[in-house]
C-alpha cells in the first residue's frame, strides 16, 4: 500500500513539474514572439509612415492623370482669380466717413476744385465716385446724379470682374470628378466583362479611381466656395458703401448750392 502510494505522489509530482515547465516554456515562448513582434512593428513603423504630401501625391496618381489634372487647373486657375479679387477689393476698400468729412472740408475751405483734389489723392471707386458727382458740380444737380450713378455702375462692374469665371470652376471641378467616377464604373464592368467573373480585385482599381475623382472634385469646389463667398461678401459690402456716398454726396452738393 505504501509503495502504491509513492508511486503515486513520484508520477503525480512528475506531472505537475512538467505542467509548470510546460506552462513556463509556453509563457517564456509567447513572451518572446509578443516581444519580437513590438520589435517588428516599432522598427517598420517608420518606414510605414508617409507625409501628407507624399500620401496626397500617391492619390493624385492613382485617380489618373486625364481628370485629376483637369481638376487641379480648375484649383490653380481658381485659387488665382480669387487671390488677384481680394487684393483688389483690399485695395478697393475706403473709409467714406473719413473721405465725406475730407470732401465737406474742402468744399467749405477751398471749394469744388479742393474738394477734387482730395478725390484724386484717394483711392476707391467711392472716391471715383465722389470726383464724377463734383466734376459736374457746376452745371446741374440733374447732371452731377447721372454721373454719379452711371460710374456707380462702371465700378460696379469692375468689382466683379473676373468672378464669373470663379464660379465656373467651381462648379466644373465636381462635374469633371463625376465624370470621372463614371468612366471608373466603366472600365470596372469591362473588365468583370472580359474576365467573366466577378473578381473583387478585378473592379477594386476602377472603383478607386471613380471614388477619388469625386473626392478631389468635390475638395476643389468647396475650397474655391469659400472663397467665392468672401469675395461676393467684400463686393456688397463696397456696394452699399459707394450707394451711401451716393445719397451723401448729393446732399453735399444741395447745401453747397444753398450757400
Amino acid at each position: 500500500m505504501k509503495k502504491i502510494f509513492s508511486i503515486l505522489a513520484i508520477a503525480g509530482a512528475m506531472t505537475f513539474g512538467s505542467v509548470v515547465n510546460a506552462t513556463t516554456t509556453a509563457a517564456t515562448v509567447e513572451t518572446t514572439t509578443v516581444a519580437t513582434a513590438i520589435q517588428e512593428d516599432a522598427s517598420a513603423s517608420p518606414a510605414e509612415e508617409v507625409s501628407f504630401h507624399q500620401g496626397l501625391k500617391k492619390r493624385f496618381i492613382e485617380g489618373g492623370p486625364e481628370f485629376m489634372g483637369i481638376v487641379l487647373i480648375c484649383l490653380i486657375l481658381g485659387l488665382a482669380i480669387a487671390i488677384e479679387r481680394i487684393i483688389y477689393l483690399n485695395l478697393a476698400t475706403t473709409n467714406t466717413g473719413k473721405l465725406q468729412k475730407n470732401v465737406e472740408d474742402a468744399l467749405a475751405s477751398g471749394g469744388v476744385e479742393a474738394a477734387k483734389e482730395v478725390c484724386r489723392n484717394t483711392k476707391g471707386p467711392v472716391a471715383s465716385i465722389y470726383y464724377q458727382g463734383l466734376d459736374r458740380a457746376d452745371e446741374s444737380l440733374e447732371a452731377a446724379e447721372k454721373a454719379v450713378v452711371s460710374y456707380g455702375g462702371v465700378q460696379m462692374g469692375q468689382l466683379e470682374k473676373n468672378v464669373s469665371w470663379l464660379s465656373l470652376f467651381i462648379a466644373l471641378a465636381p462635374m469633371l470628378g463625376f465624370m470621372g467616377t463614371v468612366i471608373g464604373m466603366i472600365q470596372a464592368f469591362d473588365k468583370i466583362e472580359q474576365a467573366g467573373d466577378m473578381d473583387p480585385a478585378l473592379v477594386a482599381g476602377g472603383i478607386k479611381v471613380a471614388l477619388l475623382t469625386t473626392v478631389f472634385g468635390l475638395v476643389v469646389a468647396i475650397i474655391l466656395q469659400i472663397f467665392y463667398n468672401y469675395i461676393v461678401a467684400k463686393i456688397d459690402s463696397i456696394v452699399n458703401n459707394m450707394e451711401d456716398a451716393s445719397i451723401t454726396l448729393i446732399d453735399i452738393l444741395v447745401a453747397n448750392k444753398k450757400k
